[in-house]
Order: structure tokens, then sequence, then C-alpha cells
């Protein structure tokens, strides 16, 4: 478990921890800062502090804290994750929350501190923006979502808020796996394998074009691997995350909107090859469940049950989680492949049952809570083989 913060000065990395129950904050472990300068005026400095906890024990509860002998945090607490594929991960998933209007903040507070999920998956766009007020908005936004991420793992992709000086404080300020700066990146939870990947290569073209293609070769290369019949009969799950979507039906001109978006060239097809099952996304500030789709075409598995054994990826779009711009509309007439839309403020919840159930809810906030759509994803088979 990677634990980060930051401070102004330049101070030691050290978190006490111990397991719950056992000796108090018995355990030392040390790490290092690096500085971060933010692109603006003031070219504000801080210190991103990460420690890795290592040799935990699977499904224990540790308690802990962290900073050195200049001042500490606050206590918390995690359960270290199971590394085996035979249990049911819980996870909340979101896109777009800022600082201003977090609407779905305060619940999510409380369904973490429940213990209600073993993940966070927030899939782009931070704080509106991370970069404002020479990043005092970045530091407000790390100090209000603590409640959560310091508690669980949060996962995260880069979105369009994140874009100043080329992703700067979104590339600084999280710890995401593998040596990318958190642009994309897989890891393993349960019988999932989790792809997190950037859209937002597609459309800041000026940070650089080999990118692209880096990132592309990446995602083939991981999905290859994650699709060789040894790893997908353990981790028979893929789900990706990237922050805009291929397919929306919202009413502001925005690039899913458009037919062949930016995002469909060369990723649709990949993702289809290598029987990605799930694909979430944000941007919209909105939810928007679709039918099994690919090219355009609806693909259920039958008329009665579109969701058990469908012919194709299924995509949520969770992005209404609550920003100062609000919530975004719809067309008045759904498309072929959309199957339920709501502009209300909210986050999904997942669970991944087994190898062969998933489900995933919307909870809207505006009606305190209230689950407003549901689905099962079934598969008997996954990989290539289930669309045949």
């Amino acid at each position: 478990m990677v634990i980060t913060w930051t401070t102004e000065d330049k101070v030691d990395s050290v978190v006490e921890y111990s397991q719950w129950g056992g000796k108090f904050l018995d355990q030392t472990a040390k790490g290092s800062s690096v500085v971060f300068e933010d692109g603006g005026s003031e070219k504000r400095k801080m210190y991103i502090h990460r420690v890795t906890l290592s040799d935990l024990k699977p499904g224990s509860t540790y308690v802990y804290h962290c900073g050195s002998d200049a001042g500490w945090s606050d206590l918390f607490y995690f359960t270290a994750l199971d590394e085996s594929v035979h249990w049911s991960p819980k996870f909340a998933v979101y896109g777009d929350m800022g600082n201003e209007n977090p609407q779905s903040l305060a619940q999510l507070q409380k369904d973490t501190q429940a213990r209600m999920y073993d993940v966070i998956l927030h899939v782009g766009d931070f704080a509106y923006d991370m970069d404002e007020d020479n990043a005092r908005i970045g530091d407000e936004f790390m100090r209000q979502v603590e409640s959560i991420a310091a508690y669980v793992p949060y996962m995260t992709c880069p979105g369009n808020h994140e874009q100043a000086y080329n992703f700067s404080n979104y590339r600084n300020r999280f710890s995401m796996p593998g040596d990318t700066e958190s642009l994309w990146y897989s890891w393993n939870i349960g019988p999932v394998h989790i792809v997190s990947f950037s859209t937002e290569l597609f459309f800041y073209l000026n940070y650089g074009l080999d990118l692209v293609f880096k990132q592309y070769e990446w995602l083939k290369k991981d999905l290859e691997e994650a699709a060789k019949p040894e790893n997908r009969a353990l981790r028979p799950w893929i789900i990706t995350m990237g922050h805009r979507p291929m397919y929306c039906s919202n009413a502001d001109r925005d690039d899913c909107t458009k037919f062949e978006s930016y995002v469909f060239p060369g990723l649709e097809d990949l993702f289809y090859k290598f029987g990605v099952d799930l694909e979430l996304w944000a941007h919209e500030h909105s939810y928007e469940r679709l039918w099994p789709v690919y090219g355009y075409k609806v693909y259920n598995g039958s008329v009665e049950h579109p969701y058990v054994n469908p012919k194709a990826p299924v995509h949520i779009i969770t992005g209404s989680a609550g920003c100062r711009e609000r919530t975004d509309p719809f067309i008045p007439t759904p498309r072929d492949w959309s199957a339920f839309r709501s502009s209300d403020y909210g986050y999904a919840r997942m669970q991944v049952f087994n190898s062969s159930h998933l489900y995933l809810e919307q909870v809207s906030d505006d009606q305190d809570s209230k689950v407003i759509d549901s689905m099962w994803l079934v598969k008997e088979k996954h990989g290539p083989q289930a669309w045949l």
C-alpha cells in the first residue's frame, strides 16, 4: 500500500502503523519526497511524500498516521487487499468531482468509512481545477478527498481538467502503479484485471504525439497478456477506465456526441479484439448505461436478458459526482444503443461477485441515495470467443 501526502517544507517521510488490535503503531516505514513546482505565476513548491508499506497481511486492517517529527497527520485505517482471485471486490465509481458543489462527497465519505468499498475508481476530472490559484485548489481538493482516500485505495485516470502544464498536478499528486506518472497503468484485484488509460492524449497533441503511440502499444501488450488463457482463467474480467467516452447521447456537442469520436480510432477495435467486458467512462456530467455495443450496433445477449452473455462490451458513463459546471442534458430521443439515462447527481457502485457475475448500480444524490438504475452483467465465457 502506498501512502502519499504533501508538505510545504522539506521534512522526513515516515509512516507509523500497526495491525488493528495489536501493539499500537509498533511498525515504521520510511520513504522519500520529491519537489513539485506548480506552473502558475508564483511557482509554488511543495514536497510530495511517498511511503510503501510492504509485507502486509491480506485482509487485515491496519491503523496508521504519516508525517515526521515536525508533525503528524490524524490517525487513519485501511484493510490490506486480498491477493487471491476468490473474493468479491466492491467499488465506488465516478468522475468529475470538484471542490465546489461536490454533491456526492458526503455520502461517499459515509459509505467509505462504513467499509462499503474496497477501492474507489475516480475516472478523471478533479477539483476544477487542481492548478487554479497556484495549485491551492489542488491542495484543497486533496484535503477534501482525504476522508475517502486515506481509508481505501483511490485509483485514478487523467481528465481534461488536469491538462494544465502538461498534467503536472495530476502526475505529481497521485501514485498509481507502473512508471508512467499515473497516465496509464493496470492492476489486478480479485477476479478482475483493471486497465486505466488517458483519453486526453488524443486531445492535447501539443504535449507530444509519441505518447499516443506509446500508450497504444502498451495497451495492446497489456491486453494481450491479460487475455492469455492462463491469465484469463485466473482473472476472467477485464475492465477499462478512461475519462472521455466513445459514445454518449448528451446535448452538449462533446466529442462523444459525434460520429467517430477522437477516442474511437483503434481503441474500440482493440478492446473488442481482446474481449474487454466493461468500459467505464465519465466526462459527461450525467449517467448513461449502454446496451452491449460495437461499431454503433447493439449486440444484446437476448431480448429478455440483454446483459446475459452479451456479444460486445458494455459501456457505463458516470460523471455526475458534482462540480461547479453542474449536470449535462441529453438529446430528447436516445440513440439505439442507449439503455438508461439520468442527469441526477450521483455515483456508481460495482461489485464483481465471481468469474461470471458483476453487479453495477447508480445512486442518485438528488433522491437521497436512491438506486435509480442497476444491471447484472453475466458472462459464462470471457474473451473474444464470448462474442461468437
